[in-house]
């Protein structure tokens, strides 16, 4: 299992490649945000911290399996191995499909002196995050397929480089570039989930 779940989070990083290729094709520019040096910025601490995660469940959790490393008892178990692989398979496919929906504007990270296009049809019309709600059950499947103490740990720091990301970073620059527009479109959609985390839910401090 822990060489099927790597394989799986290889064909999740290559897809992303290809999204960038595509988007290198369609607009001449590659998309990618994401600077490799630390700077002191939400921005680049969110992204991170969830690519340590990734690399933690998708990488090490697998590695560590191989080595010797034992599952949870609560987990172990072959269903939950193969709802992983149904999970972490549909999660690749969504994924890849909500990046080809945000088309032009589709970005890995925020450049703040970027206008790109509020994109609110397609998936984007279920959830303002698709893309991270998506690779979030990417990588709860790779966590089912090898439930090991890192693959939970990775798990856990994913989510919180996801959550870094969306609230301090990307939801303040769309309300900034888009203002009512985008107040409205939260205000009606979820953040991760179907009505959960609209706008008007969130106290006005904590968005």
């Amino acid at each position: 299992m822990a060489i099927v779940a790597f394989t799986l989070f290889t064909a999740f990083i290559l897809l992303t490649g290809v999204r960038s290729l595509i988007q290198r094709r369609r607009t001449g520019d590659w998309g990618n945000r994401q600077r490799l040096r630390p700077r002191r910025s939400w921005g680049w601490w969110g992204l991170a911290v969830a690519d340590l995660g990734y690399l933690m469940v998708g990488l090490g959790a697998p590695v560590a399996a191989l080595a010797g490393m034992p599952p949870l008892a609560a987990a172990d178990h072959p269903v939950v191995n193969g709802l992983g692989i149904v999970l972490a398979i549909l999660g690749i496919l969504a994924t890849f499909t909500s990046q080809l929906a945000l088309g032009a504007s589709w970005r890995i990270g925020v450049d703040q002196a970027e206008r790109t296009a509020l994109v609110t049809t397609g998936p984007f019309r279920l959830v303002r995050n698709p893309v991270f709600t998506a690779a979030a059950t990417v990588f709860l499947g790779l966590a089912f397929m090898v439930p090991n103490l890192l693959a939970v740990a990775g798990l856990a720091v994913a989510l919180t480089g996801i959550e870094l990301q969306v609230r301090l970073v990307e939801e303040p620059y769309l309300r900034g570039v888009h203002g009512a527009a985008y107040t409205d479109y939260a205000s009606r959609v979820g953040r991760f989930l179907p009505g959960i985390g609209r706008l008007w839910t969130d106290h006005p401090h904590r968005r």
